[in-house]
């Protein structure tokens, strides 16, 4: 965390101020930092929120991982069944191919 060096002196009157005087009696915290105080609490908020944010992006990505995972496999057992039908309407274009023959020599006797 940064540390913040004042370039200027505290005005004289605040040095010779009594510690009472300095100190909020509600919460015991000094008025001179309690600016600082609350600006870092809404610095931590921020901080909180983006955090949730990214957890959130880290979970999504952990599901499209798995769901890129799923259709990879799918991808790989539609290109097997297609060689494999591939090649079986190959089988059957040569085997209406050989009885196209057939019966035309058939046809030519």
């Amino acid at each position: 965390m940064d540390h913040h060096i004042p370039m200027h002196a505290l005005p004289e009157e605040i040095q010779k101020m009594l510690p009472e005087e300095k100190v909020c009696k509600y919460c015991g915290v000094s008025y001179l930092i309690l600016h600082e105080f609350k600006a870092m609490e809404e610095k931590v908020k921020a901080m909180e929120k983006e955090m949730k944010f990214y957890q959130g992006s880290v979970d999504r990505e952990k599901r499209l991982q798995e769901k890129l995972h799923s259709l990879s496999q799918e991808l790989e057992q539609y290109k097997i069944d297609n060689k494999s039908k591939t090649e079986r309407l190959s089988m059957f274009f040569f085997s209406i191919i050989y009885l196209v023959e057939q019966l035309q020599e058939i046809n030519t006797l």
